[in-house]
């Protein structure tokens, strides 16, 4: 059992920071720092992967891969691998990620940490070669899916060479021996990404605060995911999908969500004791310390939608692996420290599915004006619960509240019992005052921001996951009130013996 306790939801691309993007370098330290004065047990992010279409962590590469422009050039200095001049002289935007510009510069920053580590023998020499040993069941094909799409004009796998696009032995080898340095930096890239990485979560856990990451269900369909293992999905014979992911109309469009990711063969999974998915999540479970399992609902029945369908109004909800999966994965793993994203078109088999193998779901707050059974009222909740005051792709609190008629605004008033003069702050005390086990709320929701600091704007191609804070919105003795609130609501859980 996850014990009573609390924390916040930011990626770590909106921390502050002089290159663009907030990375893993000195302000992820000083964010952990501000955590743990907060009394947070919990730093949840997004999706880790190197982000493709839409600059979306949810369409990713790579499900193993991480993302190289979350590398920190102050920790590369530091290490030896670039100079002390790369760090002087950049000029970027501190409101927003500048997506195509930090790209260009990350990957040339990585180029040049190759550059140095293999002009003279490297202290890091043994530690590179035990990773790539180490992760190989994924590193190689990922790295060579990376130089040879570069190779290809950054062109989607749907549109390489045949003989390449079905991994023909001949051609992909004659590729490789070209690449063979260029598939060598994207594997230093992931390299280095997990060493910073892992020295984060090393200062991160010993300060009692523990990482819950976030696992997609799904892999984008250009991805060395599908092109590294074409049987575990709903492929035809040209390696074309036979129905692509989404979800139909909710509350989020009414048009549904088309995502367009490919779906699994679960069939052809379950014959091998779903492997795939067991070393994605075995990974996983190495970077972070509990998984919002995205998508949830997906593993008892996913929304199929034909490829030609321009949105998610059509489709066809299809059979899953159910506990097949689960009772797998447990076999394999042990526990699974997974909070059920449960959120949606949630059908009784999917509630029983999560209950079966006792994972946590999650409830919104966003959503619970209705009637007073509408499960997302605090008083409704299961004590199994992780409670929100919203997610990434939600509007902030203040967004939402100033969004809201009179009749919900009365409604929300009589349920909180006073004026809401601070509505994104009425919302954080009712998650954290709830039964639920574990109470999250955004940065955005602690800082006060409108809608103009949302995360995600669902089926929107452009313009999201660029908000990024500013340590002077730190404002009016926030960090003491969240402390306060959270030791009087006993959420400050005990360090690990």
């Amino acid at each position: 059992m996850l014990p009573r306790s609390a924390g916040v939801l930011l990626h770590p691309t909106s921390l502050p920071g002089p290159f663009g993007i907030g990375d893993l370098g000195p302000e992820a330290f000083r964010w952990v720092e501000t955590l743990a004065a907060m009394k947070q047990h919990w730093w949840q992010i997004l999706p880790l992967g190197p982000t493709g279409y839409g600059d979306s962590p949810y369409q990713a590469y790579s499900a193993f891969a991480g993302n190289i422009n979350l590398l920190s050039p102050e920790l590369l200095h530091r290490d030896g691998l670039i100079p002390a001049d790369v760090l002087l002289g950049q000029s970027f935007a501190n409101e927003r990620v500048e997506f195509n510009r930090v790209t260009a510069f990350k990957t040339e920053l990585v180029r040049q940490a190759w550059d140095a580590y293999t002009s003279s023998p490297h202290e890091l020499q043994a530690d590179f070669e035990n990773y790539c040993e180490a992760e190989k069941c994924w590193l190689h094909d990922y790295a060579s899916f990376r130089a040879i799409r570069s190779a290809f004009g950054d062109t989607s796998l749907m549109t390489w060479p045949t003989d390449v696009r079905r991994r023909d032995p001949v051609a992909l080898a004659e590729l490789e021996k070209q690449l063979h340095k260029e598939i060598l930096i994207h594997k230093f890239g992931q390299f280095l990404f997990d060493r910073q990485w892992q020295s984060l979560k090393s200062f991160a856990n010993k300060r009692n605060v523990k990482i819950i990451g976030d696992a997609p269900i799904f892999v984008a369909l250009d991805s060395s995911d599908v092109w590294a293992n074409p049987g575990e999905f709903l492929l035809d014979s040209e390696g074309n999908p036979t129905a692509l992911a989404g979800v139909p109309p909710d509350y989020f469009s009414e048009d549904g969500q088309f995502w367009g990711n490919p779906l699994y063969d679960w069939n052809a999974m379950e014959r091998n004791r779903y492997a795939w998915w067991v070393a994605r999540l075995r990974r996983q479970f190495s970077q972070v310390d509990l998984i919002r399992l995205d998508h949830f609902r997906g593993f008892a029945a996913a929304w199929h939608v034909p490829p030609t369908e321009k949105t998610a109004k059509n489709g066809t909800w299809i059979d899953g692996p159910r506990a097949k999966l689960f009772a797998a994965l447990k076999e394999q793993l042990g526990e699974l420290p997974i909070i059920a994203e449960d959120l949606g078109v949630i059908t009784p088999d999917v509630t029983e599915l999560r209950q079966q193998f006792q994972l946590p779901g999650m409830s919104v707050l966003q959503f619970m004006l209705g009637p007073p059974d509408n499960l997302y009222w605090p008083h409704n909740y299961d004590a199994n619960t992780v409670a929100y005051t919203g997610t990434h792709d939600n509007d902030t609190s203040l967004g939402w509240f100033r969004s809201l008629g009179e009749n919900d605004r009365r409604l929300l008033r009589s349920y909180i019992g006073h004026d809401l003069n601070e509505p994104h702050f009425d919302l954080v005390r009712l998650a954290w005052a709830s039964v639920a086990v574990m109470a999250i709320a955004p940065l955005q929701d602690l800082l006060g921001l409108d809608g103009s600091a949302r995360m995600n704007v669902p089926g929107l191609a452009v313009g999201n996951w660029g908000w990024r804070f500013e340590p002077r919105q730190f404002t009016g003795g926030l960090l003491e009130r969240l402390a306060e609130m959270t030791q009087l609501y006993r959420r400050i859980s005990e360090p690990d013996a």
